[in-house]
């Protein structure tokens, strides 16, 4: 399948906010979104397939500290390395930034994220209680160091 990853602008909000109430049980609103887009420390990339927005991903940075807010593709381009794609633009970006290392949290259920993460280089570092809400669930926090 072919796609390009670039940087989120203001015409992609609206199928980003799709996406996230997709795969997300407490989404991201669109004015959330929108807020992002001028956020100096904040990056979103989305993949873009025949004009259409067929995921997207996130990250904060500070201080050389990068945080991963969400990696999400559309069901039906699943399993044809998007996901995968996306982690590695926020890599990229946090290295050429002088990053230190990227962290996340993931649902404990999120086999498949997981599963992405630590084929990835991501260790399990710990566990948020009761981390996301409907439903409550623990979340995992994955780091990868990536400082040289």
């Amino acid at each position: 399948m072919e796609f390009i990853i670039e940087k989120m602008r203001l015409s992609h909000v609206g199928q980003i906010a799709s996406i996230e109430r997709e795969c997300f049980s407490t989404p991201w609103s669109e004015t959330s979104l929108k807020a992002e887009i001028d956020n100096p420390n904040t990056i979103f990339f989305v993949a873009v397939s025949g004009g259409r927005v067929i995921g997207y991903c996130g990250m904060h940075s500070v201080c050389g500290e990068n945080y991963i807010d969400n990696i999400a593709v559309s069901g039906p381009y699943r399993k044809k390395g998007i996901a995968t794609a996306l982690l590695r633009k926020l890599e990229e970006t946090a290295r050429a930034e002088n990053g230190e290392f990227l962290s996340l949290e993931v649902r404990e259920s999120n086999t498949e994220a997981v599963s992405l993460y630590l084929k990835n280089g991501y260790v399990k570092a710990g566990v948020r209680k009761n981390f996301y809400q409907q439903p409550a669930e623990d979340g995992i926090i994955m780091t990868k160091e990536i400082g040289q």
